[in-house]
């Protein structure tokens, strides 16, 4: 890992990112700062094919993502809120090498430029690329938002391993909406929230290029966030489900219902998404 991380230290500059590819989120602890008191959910660990991302850019983690490369979309993303503290909106897409091949550079970069340093070299087996959604009536839905951080954690949002094919009218309505709600809720009444955001695939539901199944097109997404006070004593938490459709609704559960909720979609028990279930 230190060879990852001295690699990127001399790579990720202001036009790069960078990303480690981790067998367990517990081998590497700056990533489990963004689960709380450093609990992995069981939920989505026994996906076939999941890797697991430590989100890098310009040298430092900014959340952790655990992601579905036979659906090519996350399972979660799992961060910390931060205040915005301005700044445009990212340009670029990025995506992982290390999913092409672990051996290549942590860094994350757009595909046209990993084409220039990799030529020739298909990207797209294990992971979606930025072509797959163009024109696909699908928004890049951000699982992890934007808006929930202060450069440059926002711009490192921008990874096509945090997105998932979003309705277009949720993305930018109902769903936009509840990211704002939260947003008020954690400066109001949180130190620090823990969130998790993730989807569910839908059976048989893709973008789908040159008669080829690209991305899953997922029934739902939905979240869940734990609200601690300077103690590091949970204060408050809450949940939600929406499904990926013009429906453009977001239903508010508890933790506990929404661990009801994702049971419905496994065979295995979901078990505590945050420590204690965010008990105090």
């Amino acid at each position: 890992m230190q060879t990852l991380v001295t690699s990127c230290a001399l790579l990720s500059l202001l036009f790069s990112a960078c990303a480690d590819v981790v067998e367990r989120f517990e081998d590497e602890p700056d990533c489990m700062k963004y689960f709380y008191k450093e609990k992995v959910p069981q939920w989505g660990a026994s996906t076939p094919g999941a890797a697991r991302l430590c989100q890098r850019f310009v040298n430092r983690y900014h959340f952790a993502t655990l992601y579905d490369t036979s659906h090519r979309i996350a399972v979660y993303s799992a961060y910390q809120f931060q205040p915005s503290n301005g700044g445009g909106r990212e340009k670029r897409w990025f995506v992982e090498p290390q999913l092409v091949d672990i051996s290549w550079q942590a860094e994350m970069k757009d595909g046209y430029w990993l084409d220039k340093d990799h030529p020739g070299v298909y990207q797209g087996e294990r992971q979606a690329l930025n072509e797959d959604y163009t024109n696909s009536g699908f928004d890049r839905g951000h699982l992890n938002p934007n808006g929930h951080h202060a450069v440059p954690s926002r711009n490192a949002t921008f990874t096509l391993t945090n997105v998932v094919p979003q309705n277009p009218k949720l993305n930018q309505n109902a769903w936009n909406k509840h990211e704002s709600q939260l947003t008020d809720l954690f400066k109001q009444k949180c130190s620090k929230a823990y969130v998790l955001v993730g989807a569910i695939p839908s059976a048989d539901n893709w973008i789908v290029k040159n008669n080829v199944k690209r991305v899953n097109i997922p029934d739902y997404v939905w979240n869940a966030y734990c609200c601690v006070d300077n103690n590091d004593q949970p204060v408050q938490s809450g949940a939600a489900t929406a499904r990926n459709t013009e429906a453009n609704l977001v239903e508010k559960l508890t933790l506990n219902q929404l661990g009801e909720f994702l049971q419905q979609f496994s065979n295995q028990p979901v078990g505590e998404l945050f420590y204690n279930n965010c008990r105090a």
